[in-house]
């Protein structure tokens, strides 16, 4: 299926994909209005919540109350190419959190998809096309 990227106005730029609009913007400081988060954000919201759907999915599937589970992403940027170098996931567990599934909650949430396409990156080709 095809994401369809289009130019809304301003300097918003949206993605139509599978039934679904996703809004971007760039903050006011970047001459948006800041009226949606910028791509590098989603981007990266793209990584901590596909974490998240594999730490939900391996407490549901074993009944562990999720309501006090939370996961913190933390990233480290280069300072001279501002290039994010390392991101650390961290899952918040309450203390009563089975000590024998905390290893198995880490190995689920490797298991990400988004984290396995950054580890094995797709190739990217960019063309230009005279379109209808």
């Amino acid at each position: 299926m095809d994401m369809i990227i289009s130019f809304p106005g301003g300097k918003k730029v949206d993605a139509e994909y599978k039934g679904f609009t996703i809004k971007t913007d760039q903050p006011e400081h970047g001459g948006g209005n800041g009226s949606a988060p910028e791509p590098f954000s989603l981007f990266v919201a793209s990584i901590g919540t596909c974490t998240g759907v594999y730490v939900l999915g391996f407490c549901q599937k074993r009944k562990i109350p999720t309501e006090n589970i939370k996961l913190i992403l933390k990233i480290d940027k280069d300072k001279e190419t501002h290039m994010i170098n390392k991101m650390n996931i961290e899952i918040q567990v309450p203390e009563d959190f089975p000590d024998n599934y905390k290893n198995a909650v880490i190995k689920s949430a490797g298991l990400c998809a988004v984290k396995k396409h950054l580890e094995k990156p797709p190739r990217i080709n960019i063309y230009v096309k005279n379109g209808s």
